[in-house]
C-alpha cells in the first residue's frame, strides 16, 4: 500500500526558524502580579529565598529553579470572584497570625524578613504555620517591602485565597433567640479607617457587614492590618445596591438606623429599639450618608458632641454606636 502524502518523517534544515516578535525587539519576560496592579515580580532573587519547611524537617535551601516563592498569590488573585473581597495579601505580625488560628482559607505561604527579629508573636506564627502545613519562606527586607502594600508590615507576610462574602440572606436569617446586629457601610474609602471600624464590630459582637460591591474599599493589606484580623472572625456581605439592601430589611422587620452629626435624636435615646433585630448604617468620611440610603433609614441618630468638634469620624462613631446597641443587648 502506498504510504499518503506527508505522513513520513519531515526533513530538518539545521537552521531554527526564526520567530518575528515585532521590528526585532525582544520579548519581555513576564512577571507575576499580587493583585496590586503594578506588574511587581514575586519570584525570588538569582539566589533564591531561604526556604524554611512547615512540616518541621528543618530544612533550608534554595528554590527549585522555575518555582517562584510567590506562585500562591497568582493562584489567589486568579481564583477571586466579583462577590469576594480581596484579601490575598495579609501583612502584619497580629494580622498574619490570626489568619493562621482561624484556618478559615487556604494559606499558600507565609513571608518573613531574613533579618526579622525573634518574638512570642513570630514565634507563634513559625509555630501554627508548621502545624497547618504552611510554607514559610524567608526573603530579604528590601523583597518583602517592596511587594508589600501597607506602610508597615513588620517583616511578616501572607498569599491566601481571597475572603468569600457571606450571602445576604444567610445574615438577614432570624435565629431563635437571637434578634440580627448589623452594620452597613455607605461609600467608606479610607482603609484604616474600615479596618478599624471591623475591629469594632468583632469586639462588639455585631452578626455582619454588609460592604456595597462599588464606592467602597473591600479588604486590602491595609485594612486586615488595621483589623488586626478581625477580617477573618466577622462575616461580610457584598451587595450591588445598599439602599435596595437596606429597604428589604425593613420588611424583614429589622430598623435601620442611620448615623448623621446633624440629627436631631441622639444615639443614646435608642432604649429598646436596640433589643431588636437592627442595623446602624455608617457614611463615608466626609459626605456621610447618600441621598438614597438617607432615605431608606427608619430613623437617623447623632452622637453628641460636647467640644469644639463637630463629628468623629467613620471608625470611631462605629465603636460608640456598636457598643451602645451591644449595652443594651447584655
Amino acid at each position: 500500500m502506498a504510504a499518503r502524502k506527508g505522513t513520513g518523517p519531515r526533513k530538518s534544515t539545521g537552521k531554527p526558524k526564526p520567530v518575528s516578535m515585532g521590528k526585532g525587539k525582544p520579548a519581555k519576560p513576564r512577571t507575576s502580579s499580587a493583585g496590586s496592579g503594578k506588574g511587581r515580580n514575586l519570584g525570588p532573587s538569582a539566589r533564591g529565598p531561604r526556604v524554611v519547611d512547615s512540616r518541621g524537617a528543618g530544612r533550608t535551601g534554595a528554590v527549585k529553579p522555575g518555582k517562584t516563592a510567590g506562585r500562591g498569590a497568582g493562584r489567589a488573585a486568579t481564583a477571586e470572584k466579583d462577590d469576594d473581597l480581596g484579601g490575598t495579601q495579609i501583612e502584619g505580625r497580629q494580622a498574619v497570625r490570626e489568619l493562621l488560628i482561624a484556618g478559615r482559607r487556604r494559606v499558600h505561604e507565609v513571608w518573613l524578613a531574613a533579618d526579622l527579629d525573634e518574638s512570642d508573636v513570630v514565634e507563634d506564627i513559625r509555630d501554627l504555620a508548621r502545624a497547618n502545613r504552611v510554607l514559610v519562606v524567608e526573603v530579604s527586607r528590601k523583597k518583602l517591602e517592596y511587594t508589600s502594600r501597607s506602610e508597615a508590615p513588620q517583616g511578616v507576610l501572607a498569599h491566601a485565597d481571597p475572603i468569600p462574602s457571606v450571602p445576604i440572606d444567610a445574615l438577614l436569617k432570624r435565629r431563635p433567640g437571637k434578634a440580627p446586629f448589623l452594620v452597613a457601610v455607605d461609600g467608606v474609602t479610607d482603609p484604616g479607617n474600615l479596618g478599624a471600624l471591623l475591629r469594632c464590630c468583632d469586639g462588639a459582637g455585631v452578626d455582619g457587614v454588609i460592604l456595597p460591591r462599588h464606592r467602597s474599599v473591600h479588604i486590602t493589606p491595609t485594612v486586615a492590618k488595621a483589623s488586626v484580623g478581625a477580617v477573618e472572625y466577622v462575616p461580610m456581605a457584598v451587595v450591588g445596591g445598599l439602599p435596595t439592601t437596606l429597604a428589604k430589611m425593613r420588611e424583614l422587620g429589622i430598623w435601620v438606623v442611620g448615623l448623621d452629626d446633624a440629627a436631631d435624636k441622639s444615639l443614646f435615646e435608642l432604649g429598646d429599639l436596640a433589643t431588636e433585630g437592627i442595623c446602624l448604617v455608617l457614611g463615608a468620611e466626609g459626605p456621610g450618608l447618600s441621598r438614597l440610603v438617607r432615605e431608606r433609614c427608619d430613623l437617623i441618630v447623632s452622637i453628641p458632641m460636647k467640644g469644639r468638634l463637630s463629628s468623629l469620624n467613620v471608625s470611631a462613631a462605629a465603636s460608640l454606636a456598636t457598643y451602645e446597641v451591644a449595652r443594651h443587648r447584655r
